[in-house]
């Protein structure tokens, strides 16, 4: 078996990555900020660098020379031509004021290109898999997205920066497609959102300012599922715009997204 077979990868992932939600879990209650990041709102936890490291020690006890991009712990350098990317808790926020919604993402890329992903959603006993080519799943359910329907109609999930000057453009942005769409949400985790996309539970979603650990296995997940994920004129899911709709309903609210801005900060 190729030690690039992305089955093999997401069988890894989805081991460590429960394992290290049941963990992150039992430590919910009580648990306090540790650290904040680029605002005193975006908010680091102790059980955020733990349970890295704990996902980090499984990966590379199974596979010595990968490599690995983390949210708390940055770049490890590896041989193999495998890279693991890691969101320990996505939902942070959530994770701290004892709300379900925040999961643990673990990718795994191959030649550049993510060819298996886990999203682990503990507290809903949700564990979402992917590989390329190959389908997703819920609980290992094939799950997939809701038809599209005219952007009015759309439920849209979203999410807001932790900078106020980056929030206030969120804000313009959101007047502008508010009276357009059914109607917004705003779950508080990316991962967990992309998910939901995946399985119908929104028409479409779409985010500025994520990183490569937020989207890697939810947009994988959200692709394998049926739909189509991408930036703002073809580029692929950045931090700069991620959107995620069914086929047609990706372009409608692109082409509403594109002239307001939704991928400045004003």
């Amino acid at each position: 078996m190729s030690t690039h077979d992305p089955a093999a990868l997401l069988a890894l992932a989805a081991e460590t990555g429960q394992e290290a939600g049941r963990v992150a879990a039992e430590g919910q209650a009580g648990i306090a900020v540790l650290d904040t990041k680029s605002t005193p709102t975006d908010v680091v936890t102790e059980m955020d660098r733990s349970v890295e490291e704990l996902i980090r020690k499984r990966l590379l006890t199974a596979r010595p020379d990968d490599s690995v991009l983390g949210e708390e712990g940055g770049r490890q350098a590896g041989s193999s031509g495998v890279r693991w990317i890691v969101d320990p808790i996505d939902g942070t926020v959530n994770y701290l004021y004892g709300r379900p919604d925040w999961a643990v993402s673990i990718a795994a890329e191959s030649g550049g290109e993510v060819v298996a992903g886990v999203v682990c959603v503990p507290v809903r006993g949700e564990v979402y898999t992917a590989t390329r080519g190959g389908g997703a799943f819920c609980n290992g359910e094939p799950i997939h997205v809701a038809p599209a329907v005219p952007l009015e109609m759309a439920l849209v999930d979203t999410g807001f920066g932790y900078s106020s000057a980056r929030r206030a453009q969120q804000a313009e942005v959101l007047r502008t497609v508010l009276p357009r769409v059914r109607d917004i949400r705003r779950g508080g985790s990316a991962c967990v959102d992309l998910c939901g996309l995946a399985r119908g539970r929104a028409n479409a979603y779409y985010e500025r300012g994520l990183n490569p650990w937020d989207w890697s296995a939810a947009a994988l997940i959200a692709e394998e599922a049926g739909a189509r994920v991408g930036g703002l004129h073809g580029a692929p899911p950045n931090s700069e715009l991620i959107i995620a709709a069914a086929p047609g309903l990706f372009e409608e609210l692109h082409d509403l997204l594109a002239p307001l801005g939704a991928d400045t900060d004003g």
